[in-house]
This record gives structure tokens, C-alpha cells and sequence, in this order.
């Protein structure tokens, strides 16, 4: 197969990790006997800095003509200035809404060698198996926002439509479908309208569409409890932006670290964005100690859902779980003891790959 991956290493550690999950892309390419190509852009401060625009139409186009688009990470205190025109965040949210990137998935499965590197008990988090999907073009983050002339008042506003909120619901019960059968639903419907009619659209999709799911809805303070007190009675969570955003970073907890979670950004159609679910970490960029493993196996999901290249994928999470299993560590996982870098983890990846 050929294919054309777009890079878009970003900000802080950006570089170092993409620069790893490349070497593993080539290292499936050469295994499996495919052709795969590369185009590097600039996207968020860095971009900002080259062009005064986090999302250059340069970058947003390569990004159109690629196949999937791999991210490290945008941002940093630099360019954290209140009063800048825009900021390296605004690049992500305007690609996401200009290739109809609707559906966020970000698993959550501790690996067993590293259970012990969770802040939580062995016997809560082992058996952990969460599929977060979340809505991400809508909300609170895309609906109406503003200040006052006078700066006395800000707001934001969460806007959800009817048609938003299935067509999200539909990706997170067909995904809980092809799983273990088990969907749940998390809102604030006790105190915000939106979140009423998410309530209602959600349970009508379920109940038509899909009547041999076992369904639940959640409200999000509960979920946030429920998340370290009893994460293996879920399966499938869907919920909306600003609460799916929040989740899944404290969700970061259960395998210990945010470098070991990826996820996916998807739609319909176009190239699917696949991204670590942490940060640009500027105070270790640089140092070479950043865990690439994120994004190595955002790079797995790149290939199965972007390339339907399934075992190819398969063969990318086999090769980061028996290093994992061989001792390998990088900083963040090590629990104190020795450690490796973000190069030399890629490589040992990248060689477990043949």
C-alpha cells in the first residue's frame, strides 16, 4: 500500500515524539512491505512564529491531501500572552472543524506490567478496558463566546443540536456494539438544558437504533468519582466536548502517566487526526525523556482506522506492549528507577518490529 502521512510535529516535545512514531511508521512500512511518505508541516506556536497563523493554508492543505495526519503536541507558556490575536490551540480546534473532525476515541487499558505505576490500587485499576468517545466539534468550546466592551462580563455558550449529538452517539454504540456491549451516556442534565436534550436524543438513538445495548447515563461529577473508584464497569463512555475533555485526562491516572494514551479524531469523510493525549510538556523538551509511547500508538490507530491496515496495527501494539513487558521505561513510567529516552524507546519499538 502507499500512503501519505502529514506530520505535524508542533510545539515543546512535539518533535521528539513524532519523530519516534516516524521511525516506527517506516519500520512498519518495512516489514509489511509498504510505501509510505512523509510531508512535515508547521502547526501551533511554531507555525505562529513562521507565519503569525497556527494553521497555515500550506499546512491545512497538505493536511487535505494527506491520508492520515500524525500530532505531537501544540502550545506552551510562550505563547500564552491574553492579549495575542490567537493562540497555538486555535490551530488544533480550526483543523478539527474544518475537516469535520466530529468523534475523539481515546482508549484507556493499563498495560499489566505497569499497573503499579498508577497512583490508584492494583485492585481498582487492573481489568480497566475504557473506550472515551467524545463529540468534538460542538459545545462549549465552538458556540458563541465573548467579553464586554468594558471587560465586566465574559462568556461562552454550549450549543448542541440534535443531529450532533446522534451522529456521535451512533459512533459510540457501534463501537460498544463491536465490544463488550455496554454504553454509557454522561451529561449535567440535572442543571444545564443542552445537557437535558443530549439526555433525550441519546436515549431515542439507543432505544431505536440499537435496543440490545445495555445503556446507562452517568452525570459527569459522578463519572469523575466513579472513574478511581470502579473503572472496569465501563466500556464505551460517550459524553460532549468540554466534559469528554476533562474525563479522559483525569481517566490519564489509571495506566499512570499521559504518555501512555492515545487517541484518534474522526469523520466522514477526509483524513482522520491521530494525536498523544497529553501536552506539549515544554519544561522537558529537549532533554530527549519525553515517552513517546502515545504517540507510537496513536500511529497504530492511524493505521487501522485511517489505512484499515488492522494487523499492521496489531503488530505496532505488540511490539510497545513487549517492551513494556522487557523493562523498558521512560521517565514518567519508571516509578524512580532507571530509565530510558524518548530515542532510544522508539528504536526499541522500532527493532521489536524487525
Amino acid at each position: 500500500m502507499e500512503a501519505r502521512f502529514a506530520l505535524l510535529p508542533g510545539d515543546g516535545i512535539g518533535p521528539e515524539i513524532v519523530a519516534e512514531a516516524r521511525r516506527v511508521l517506516e519500520a512498519v512500512a518495512g516489514r509489511f512491505g509498504h510505501a509510505f511518505t512523509f510531508d512535515v508541516q508547521p502547526m501551533g506556536g511554531a507555525a505562529i512564529d513562521e507565519f503569525g497563523d497556527p494553521l497555515p493554508q500550506s499546512t491545512l492543505a497538505a493536511c487535505r491531501a494527506a491520508d492520515a495526519l500524525l500530532l505531537g503536541a501544540v502550545g506552551g507558556p510562550r505563547w500564552d500572552d491574553p492579549t495575542a490575536k490567537t493562540r497555538p490551540e486555535a490551530g488544533l480546534l480550526r483543523i478539527r472543524k474544518d475537516l469535520g473532525l466530529y468523534a475523539n476515541l481515546r482508549p484507556v487499558q493499563p498495560h499489566r506490567a505497569l499497573i503499579d505505576a498508577s497512583p490508584l490500587r492494583r485492585d481498582v485499576v487492573e481489568g480497566t478496558d475504557i473506550l472515551f468517545v467524545r463529540e468534538l466539534t460542538g459545545g462549549i468550546y465552538f458556540g458563541p463566546d465573548g467579553v464586554d466592551e468594558d471587560g465586566s462580563r465574559a462568556f461562552s455558550t454550549m450549543e448542541y443540536t440534535t443531529a450532533e449529538i446522534a451522529r456521535i452517539v451512533r459512533v459510540a454504540a457501534d463501537a460498544a456494539t463491536a465490544r463488550r456491549g455496554k454504553l454509557t451516556s454522561v451529561d449535567k442534565a440535572n442543571v444545564l438544558e443542552v445537557s437535558r436534550h443530549w439526555r433525550r436524543v441519546a436515549a431515542d438513538v439507543v432505544a431505536a437504533e440499537y435496543p440490545g445495548l445495555e445503556y446507562e447515563v452517568v452525570l459527569v461529577d459522578a463519572m469523575a468519582m466513579h472513574l478511581l473508584s470502579r473503572p472496569r464497569d465501563f466500556d464505551v463512555v460517550v459524553t460532549g466536548n468540554m466534559f469528554g475533555d476533562i474525563l479522559t485526562d483525569e481517566a490519564s491516572m489509571l495506566p499512570g502517566s499521559l504518555g501512555m494514551l492515545p487517541s484518534a479524531s474522526l469523520g466522514d469523510p477526509g483524513p482522520g487526526l491521530f494525536e498523544p493525549v497529553h501536552g506539549s510538556a515544554p519544561d522537558i523538551a529537549g532533554r530527549g525523556v519525553a515517552n513517546p509511547l502515545a504517540t507510537i500508538l496513536a500511529a497504530a490507530m492511524a493505521l487501522r482506522h485511517a489505512l484499515g491496515l488492522s494487523a499492521e496495527a496489531e503488530a505496532v501494539e505488540r511490539a510497545v506492549a513487549s517492551v513494556i513487558e522487557r523493562g523498558l521505561r521512560t521517565a514518567d513510567i519508571a516509578a524512580g528507577g532507571p530509565f530510558v529516552s524518548t530515542a532510544e524507546m522508539g528504536a526499541a519499538v522500532a527493532a521489536q518490529l524487525g
